[in-house]
């Protein structure tokens, strides 16, 4: 079991017989006509993006394991590990990291020529857009 409630938004691995196969999110969860039975939107967090409406009860949703078609299946809620500043944290500013570009060279589109800090680079225009 997971040992904290998990809600809607919340980020899910689902196990398949002891194995994890997919993360998903927790998109929705509305009552059923049982008590204590929930309907539980997925969205699938994989390409392609799908999502599948699940028939819960509670506990499920909160770690417990259940079968789906004779198989054992669980959700565990996931939650970001916080971050470990152990002793190769080094708290001195990054001095030495070259200066980005602005953003306007980014943005900058069908420029006429390449960018001085790239001079073999080539502008190229995608087919779609002017006609």
């Amino acid at each position: 079991m997971s040992g904290s409630m998990t809600f809607e938004k919340d980020i899910v691995l689902i196990y398949y017989e002891d194995t994890p196969l997919a993360f998903a999110r927790i998109e929705e969860i509305w009552e059923d006509d049982k008590p204590d039975w929930f309907h539980v939107k997925l969205l699938f967090l994989q390409l392609p993006v799908h999502s599948a409406t699940w028939i819960l009860k509670g506990a499920y949703i909160d770690g417990d394991e259940f079968t789906m078609g004779g198989k054992r299946m669980r959700l565990e809620k996931v939650v970001c590990p916080e971050e470990d500043q152990g002793e190769d944290w080094d708290e001195e500013p990054l001095g030495d990291m070259p200066e980005m570009p602005a953003m306007e060279e980014h943005l900058a589109v069908n420029d006429a020529e390449p960018s001085p800090q790239q001079p073999d680079a080539k502008v190229i225009q995608f087919p779609f857009g002017n006609k």
